[in-house]
């Protein structure tokens, strides 16, 4: 049997008491870590924990028609183009331009003296181009911001929620030319092109841009994007081409959402291919906002009639079937917003259903703004209360 000093002893549970101490205080201080991190956080993870559980309700919207100055009666065109910048509707015929208020006061007309006019809207400002002329300008509810004439045809024009302007024109030494200006007017940017370009999406504070090209491969039209920063030469990266012919392109973080006349999908910011979907009927109309994609789709053949969603790249679609066509779709604040000829209905990218309204089956699209849904129809505008 082996002999033990008793200072022996003594040192050894001196030792183990230090021992404890030592992983108690270790414990305590890891503990005190993770409570300055989860503090230092809250804002990300308490929403999701309060959401834990909780199932939303569907809002039912009562779909009254407003009165006083609505409808608003569009007598000066056989078609008219409706968007909202702001609180603001505007609506384009083919000699004016029409500011509204949210009750439907008219705010300013003018003439706009374009052919095959355009309007486009972001943030505060409204976009008008004419369309194979040669001019367009920005504006807002007061005035004519700036406006520009090009020696060569302009095919389109894009404009960014800070007011910059992207404009392809055609041109004689190159398939097409990309003129980029700031909120004043000021060209930036410059870039001559050797494929046709299809369309243009601003990134992040207007400071580049993804841009899509309609190319033959084996046969096909297929669409390729790269990303470009106004203040590089070079392009940050090129995507491989999906199998589809583009109509719009929509970056955001993680990339770029394509969204082509028989399919849509997704790549990633090195240029891979990380989603795609091949529609089952004819295309209808589509939307993204920072990723989020939805496509409607009807195929009259079958009585089929679809809306894809994709919650980004990389993920596998939501398909969503209804009982009869659809008319119209946007993507605003995480919800895809489907109008049927019954309806509009407001979803989830999980699915769910948040809100709905039901109306008359005349009209052929809408706008959203500020709790407010405006109906297109054929020779007027109607509005309802529309809560999400």
């Amino acid at each position: 049997m082996p002999m033990y000093e008793t200072d022996d002893i003594v040192e050894q549970k001196k030792r183990a008491k230090r021992k404890k101490n030592l992983i108690r205080f270790g414990v305590i201080l890891a503990a005190a870590a993770v409570g300055v991190a989860l503090y230092a956080t809250n804002d990300i993870w308490l929403p999701k924990l309060r959401g834990l559980g909780k199932q939303y309700t569907t809002i039912v919207n009562d779909g009254k028609l407003a009165k006083g100055n609505f409808p608003i009666e569009i007598n000066d065109s056989e078609s008219f183009q409706m968007a909202c910048a702001d609180n603001i509707l505007c609506v384009l015929s083919d000699a004016n331009i029409y500011f509204y208020s949210s009750e439907g006061s008219l705010i300013k007309k003018r003439q706009h003296a374009y052919a095959s006019a355009v309007m486009k809207t972001a943030g505060e400002r409204v976009l008008l181009y004419e369309s194979g002329g040669n001019r367009f300008s920005v504006e807002d509810r007061t005035d004519i911001i700036y406006s520009k004439n090009f020696t060569e045809n302009i095919m389109f024009v894009r404009i960014s929620n800070e007011g910059y302007s992207a404009v392809v024109t055609s041109s004689d030494d190159y398939d097409c030319e990309i003129s980029v200006f700031d909120r004043d007017g000021v060209l930036i940017y410059n870039r001559k092109c050797v494929e046709r370009v299809n369309d243009i999406s601003f990134t992040a504070e207007s400071k580049g841009c993804v841009v899509s090209y309609i190319y033959a491969e084996n046969g096909s039209l297929v669409t390729s994007v790269q990303e470009i920063a106004f203040t590089e030469s070079q392009e940050k990266w090129n995507s491989a081409g999906l199998d589809t012919s583009g109509i719009q392109v929509s970056g955001f973080d993680g990339g770029a959402a394509v969204i082509g006349i028989d399919a849509c999908g997704y790549v990633d910011e090195s240029g891979n291919i990380t989603s795609m979907y091949h529609y089952d009927g004819d295309f209808v109309g589509g939307a993204c906002e920072n990723g989020k994609t939805a496509v409607i789709i009807n195929s009259g053949e079958t009585r089929k009639y679809t809306a894809v969603l994709f919650d980004g790249g990389g993920k596998e679609p939501l398909i969503l079937d209804f009982e009869s066509p659809l008319v119209d779709v946007t993507v605003q604040d995480g919800l895809a917003y489907i109008m049927r000829q019954s309806s509009i209905e407001a979803y989830d990218f999980s699915g769910g259903l948040r809100s709905t309204a039901q109306i008359a089956e005349s009209y052929t699209g809408f706008a959203r703004a500020e709790g407010y849904m405006y109906l297109k129809g054929f020779e007027k505008i109607d509005r309802i209360n529309y809560e999400s």
